[in-house]
């Protein structure tokens, strides 16, 4: 199985943006866990603030990868360009977030891209990203 975690905005900012909010674990660290904890899972990661970086990678990820386990930060509720991408992908994607962005600003309850995602899994911090792993079994 081939997994592509795809984070976006400010999301390299883990472990120093908001601790109360994300948690003080950066990424990386978050990531070597993943990687020791399923050894027969291969992840790739990928990171950007840019939204057709994120594309770009959501279309390659398209016939190469199992699922897109995808937290698009902020352009989760923004971006008709990524929602439009997930929807025209065959690859599942999972749509995580690390906070509970219903007990956050109103803004935030709305995702652009939830209704081409196999699901939405938010509120349990970086441990969001593991329960939409092992979703896929």
């Amino acid at each position: 199985m081939k997994i592509l975690i795809l984070n976006g905005p400010n999301l390299n900012l883990l472990g120093k943006r908001e601790p109360e909010v994300y948690g003080e674990e950066g990424f990386e660290a978050y990531l070597a866990g993943l990687r020791s904890s399923y050894p027969k899972i291969q992840f790739d990661y990928y990171q950007s603030n840019v939204e057709g970086e994120l594309i770009d990678r959501l279309q390659v990820a398209d016939g190469n990868y199992s699922c897109v386990v995808f937290n698009a930060g902020g352009y989760t509720h923004t971006s008709v360009a990524i929602a439009d991408c997930v929807a025209a992908i065959d690859v599942e994607v999972i749509e995580v977030h690390i906070s509970n962005v219903y007990a956050r600003e109103s803004f935030r309850h709305i995702s652009l891209m939830a209704k081409s995602c196999r699901g939405v899994i938010a509120g349990f911090g970086l441990d969001s990203y593991r329960l939409a792993i092992e979703s896929l079994f």
